[in-house]
Order: C-alpha cells, then sequence, then structure tokens
C-alpha cells in the first residue's frame, strides 16, 4: 500500500491520501481521542504522539498536530495508516451523523432569504468545498442573518494562518459577485 502525503496551507496539518476511499459520503472531524470514540482510524492516529486533530475525508485523512516535527511524526501515522487499512477494521465503528452536503444542523436564516441562501450554498458546494478539499478541509455553510454569511471550517482550515485570507480574498468575493446581498463572511467554529 502506498500513502502519499501533502502539505496544506496549514502548517500544523498534513494531509494522507491512503490511495482508496476512507468515508464513502459527508466528512467526520475529531479534536481528540475523547470524540475519536467513533472511529478506530481516528483512535490509532491519535495514538501517535502529538495528535491534536483527524479530519475524515472522501479520500483523504488531515491530522493536525500539536507539537513535534512532521519528520518525526510522519513515519508513526503513515505506518498507523497502513495498519488500519491493511487490518480490514472499517473506518468508524459506529453509525452516527457524519458532516456533510447536507448538514443543514444549526443554521439559521430569515425565510425570506431561503432562495439568496440556496444560491450561497450551491457556490460554497461546487465552487469552495472541492478546493478547501485539495488541501484537507472542509467548509460548511451555517448562516445568513445582515448580509453576513457565516460558514463552519473544519480540518486544515480550522486555525489555518491563512483562513481569514481564504475568508476574506477567496470567499467573500465569489460570494459577493454572485450574490450582491452579502456584505461580509464570517468563520464560526
Amino acid at each position: 500500500m502506498f500513502i502519499q502525503t501533502e502539505a496544506t496551507p496549514n502548517p500544523s496539518t498534513l494531509k494522507f491520501l491512503p490511495g482508496r476511499p476512507v468515508l464513502p459520503e459527508g466528512t467526520a472531524e475529531f479534536r481528540d481521542i475523547a470524540e475519536a470514540g467513533r472511529s478506530p482510524l481516528a483512535e490509532r492516529l491519535f495514538s501517535v504522539g502529538g495528535v491534536s486533530g483527524v479530519f475524515l475525508g472522501h479520500d483523504f485523512i488531515s491530522v493536525t498536530k500539536s507539537n513535534g516535527e512532521w519528520q518525526h511524526l510522519k513515519p508513526a501515522l503513515l505506518g498507523a495508516i497502513m495498519e488500519h487499512f491493511t487490518a480490514g477494521v472499517p473506518v468508524m465503528a459506529q453509525a452516527g451523523p457524519l458532516h456533510g452536503a447536507d448538514d443543514d444542523d444549526g443554521e439559521f436564516f430569515a425565510e425570506a432569504d431561503a432562495d439568496l441562501v440556496e444560491t450561497i450554498k450551491e457556490l460554497i458546494e461546487t465552487r469552495v468545498r472541492p478546493a478547501v478539499a485539495q488541501d484537507g478541509g472542509d467548509i460548511t455553510f451555517k448562516g445568513f442573518r445582515d448580509g453576513v454569511v457565516y460558514l463552519n471550517m473544519r480540518g486544515s482550515c480550522s486555525g489555518c494562518p491563512s483562513s481569514t485570507a481564504t475568508l476574506k480574498h477567496g470567499i467573500q468575493n465569489l460570494l459577493r459577485h454572485f450574490v450582491p446581498e452579502v456584505q461580509e463572511v464570517q468563520s464560526i467554529n
């Protein structure tokens, strides 16, 4: 089994590509070992010292470190991922809600803005999320109020030094272009 790695814009996060599907649909994020209980793969990755977050996408795994150098952590993480997949253990141990494109939990917006929100969500789904996934993260719509779009940034995007630039210069400009009612984009986590 050959596992590729890619750097992400977040220097604390590394993206692993195992060359096979990780999750058939949606995404899953684990911020600590307690949250990782639903995923044997995430638990295995948290057993490597210095890991502070695991994000699972369709065909990638993003690992965030709290300390240590990648040159020391990367071999142990590659070994953990390889062991997991060669053992044939499922990625998720128990069924439960995964975060995905149709994850509407906690969304907020005025009913009068439903058409605008639908356009915003479509732009995020078709233009933003694929680009962000290439960097090992995910962005989902959370709300729209008074011209402000609220997004949830996860995986390598969460805590990334360039996430503000991504939000303000990339996503905000894109949404303003197609939806003039958008005045600003903010992250909520």
